[in-house]
Formats: C-alpha cells, structure tokens, sequence
C-alpha cells in the first residue's frame, strides 16, 4: 500500500520536474476529492504559454461505476471551490484520459487564457465525469491556492 503511494508521490514529481526546467514558471494545484469520489488524489501542474495555459493533470482514480474508457470533462471557473462561479473556460475538445502504471490517470488540457490572468483573479479548476458517467464533480481546485513550481 505504501509503495503504491510513493510511485504516485514520484510520478507526479517527474512530471512537475519538466515544467520545473522550461524557461516559463508554473503553477502546481492539489486537486481535492468530492464526496462522490472520495479517498482519491488529484495534482495539476499549470504551465505558462505566452498567450494560452497547458494544464497537466494526475489523478489517482474515479468514482467506482464509471465506464472505460474513462473521459473527463475539465473547467476553468470563476470563483473558489468553496464558492464556485461560473464557467470561464471549458477545455473539452478533447476529453480521453490515459492509464498510468502507477494506478492512476493522466490528461492534460490546454486553457485559452494566460496564466498570470488566472493567477491574478479567483479560479478555480474542475474535473467532472462524463454524462454517461453521472455528469458529476470530482475533484476541485483553488488556483490561488497553487505553488510555484521552481
């Protein structure tokens, strides 16, 4: 079990090393669990691309019942998770996921919008199954609450 832990700890890590090494600062954002998918982990890395945001995400797992191949729907909302607003960017032109080794999944979106916008404003991120799957939340994210990655 904590093996398991530890190859989640380190594929994260390697994966938040390469936005470490670009010449553009990033951001990291724990995703937290909802109830409908709780025990689960979640991490995005946010990378800086001029006028447009490259999310990478991980997550450990989703809600028990959901159909494989498993499709995630992502969004970018005003306002905290605490207190979501709406919608601001929907990255859902693509919406396959890939399995991880390390029992887990990986996605990555790309936002339409810079990221010191997102990091000057209150944003929050959202990952939501597929309808075919509840069409329900599953992780949040305060961007504010991010830290840089160096």
């Amino acid at each position: 079990m904590k093996l398991r832990y530890s190859l989640t700890a380190l594929l994260i890590s390697t994966s938040l090393f390469g936005c470490a090494t670009s010449s553009h600062p990033g951001v990291s954002v724990t995703l937290v669990a909802t109830r409908q998918n709780t025990g689960q982990i979640g991490n995005v890395a946010l990378s800086d691309w001029g006028k447009e945001t490259g999310l990478s995400f991980f997550i450990s797992g989703a809600p028990s019942g959901s159909i494989l191949p498993l499709r995630l729907y992502t969004f970018i909302n005003k306002g905290s998770c605490q207190q979501p607003g709406p919608v601001a960017y929907a990255m859902n032109d693509r919406v396959n996921t890939e399995r991880q080794a390390v029992r887990g999944w990986s996605f990555s979106r790309t936002a339409p919008v810079a990221l010191p916008v997102l990091l000057s404003g209150e944003y929050s991120i959202v990952v939501r199954s597929a309808p075919d799957s509840g069409n329900i939340d599953i992780f949040c994210g305060d961007i504010k609450g991010g830290g840089a990655v160096k």
